[in-house]
């Protein structure tokens, strides 16, 4: 009867150790836990690349024309392939990368469209 008891004990304990609010420790390190990749990253993009060949800039941009001229989706389209960063006093736009520079949401769309549209079409294979 006392060892049925004793092995209680110790098995009661182990598990209350096993609940304890600290995370998992390796050492003197928390335990990293990964997470899987491109959940977020993958509801961003319109335009899906066939498995094994990613899409360059100028066609992701080009699949973001299909999206309504004008429209807020077009624009987080955009968006998602290259982030704003904005600045006071933006430079004029050379190139496409130059749009994200623009603060006014209606400027970067129309610098956006700009460029995006004076793309030569690209042939798919």
């Amino acid at each position: 009867m006392r060892m049925i008891l004793a092995v209680a004990a110790v098995l009661y304990s182990a598990s209350a150790f096993a609940q304890a609010d600290k995370p998992p420790m390796v050492g003197d390190k928390p335990l990293v836990q990964v997470k899987p990749k491109g959940t977020k990253e993958a509801a961003a993009k319109p335009a899906a690349a066939p498995k094994g060949k990613p899409q360059s800039i100028a066609a992701r941009l080009q699949a973001c024309l299909e999206l309504d001229d004008g429209t807020k989706d077009r624009l987080n389209c955009y968006d998602a392939i290259i982030p704003p960063t904005p600045k006071p006093k933006p430079p004029k736009a050379k190139g496409y990368a130059d749009c994200k520079f623009l603060k006014e949401e209606d400027e970067r769309l129309a610098c956006f469209n700009s460029f995006a549209e004076s793309i030569p079409k690209l042939p798919k294979s």
